[in-house]
């Protein structure tokens, strides 16, 4: 197997490229997990961006410098970034949880020479293409239903990276604190909240603002307007602030995960 071969002169990165290569092997065959993901969004889209969209009908404000937009292209960038954060955010919880506790796969693994901050940048890494993968896969959707009214939507792929390694990096970190599949119910309790306030389907300007404080601390209200404001047409220096903070959340879940799991897959 590739991960036998001998690696002691090869740096993280080439190492953590056998794990993804690891994971590229095993999803060749189950390509279609990755299909279910984007159908999720898609109903989400279909259910309230378009249904009730028919409904809404264009709302003013909401577009490029106040102009009216309807309300479907207003919802579909809040899902694509959702899209790459349950992408993202399901590999390094849901899945790495198995592989830790079930498959005990991190135990054959580390005899040979990749080391624990390998497997961590590995998997993250392959969370991040997991995440951009199903992006893809909804922009597609997107665009099928005339949803695409900017050339700048092109930046949702690495807007979409940076949602996947942000969420991924603290999925790595949250995974290390579960007992057994019923703390899940703890993700749950946070994302669903999140994903129903974080302007996924209405304006901040809906809230009073000391709501709006809070909702604009939310990592996935961050990830929303990485992805929306391009998607519209606004490219300026609003969007170093979203970039920002992922970038620092990404750090900072990588900085509490790597020894924990350290502690937990070498003691």
């Amino acid at each position: 197997m590739a991960l036998a071969v001998s690696t002691s002169v090869l740096g993280t990165p080439a190492r953590a490229g056998l794990l993804i290569e690891r994971n590229l092997l095993i999803y060749r065959h189950t390509w279609y997990l990755l299909l279910a993901e984007v159908l999720e969004p898609m109903l989400y889209l279909l259910t309230i961006g378009v249904g009730i969209g028919q409904l809404v009908g264009r709302v003013p404000g909401l577009g490029p410098d106040g102009a009216d937009l309807g309300y479907s292209v207003y919802v579909a960038p809040a899902l694509l970034a959702t899209a790459a954060m349950n992408g993202a955010m399901n590999e390094t919880t849901f899945n790495m949880f198995a592989k830790l506790k079930l498959q005990r796969v991190y135990d054959s693994i580390l005899a040979t020479p990749m080391t624990v901050y390998d497997v961590a940048v590995g998997e993250v890494c392959w969370a991040l293409l997991r995440g951009v993968l199903i992006t893809l896969g909804f922009l597609a959707v997107v665009g099928a239903f005339g949803l695409i009214h900017s050339v700048w939507i092109l930046l949702v792929i690495p807007g979409a990276a940076l949602v996947g390694f942000a969420f991924a990096s603290v999925g790595l970190a949250v995974v290390t604190y579960l007992r057994n599949w019923a703390d899940f119910q703890f993700i749950q309790l946070a994302m669903l909240p999140m994903f129903l306030f974080a302007t996924t389907f209405y304006p901040l300007g809906v809230y009073p603002r000391p709501i709006q404080i809070a909702v604009e601390c939310l990592p996935l209200y961050q990830s929303i307007q990485l992805i929306r404001l391009p998607a519209l047409g606004e490219v300026g220096p609003a969007l170093l602030v979203p970039v920002v903070y992922l970038v620092l959340m990404g750090v900072l879940g990588l900085r509490i995960a790597l020894p924990r799991m350290q502690r937990l897959l070498l003691h």
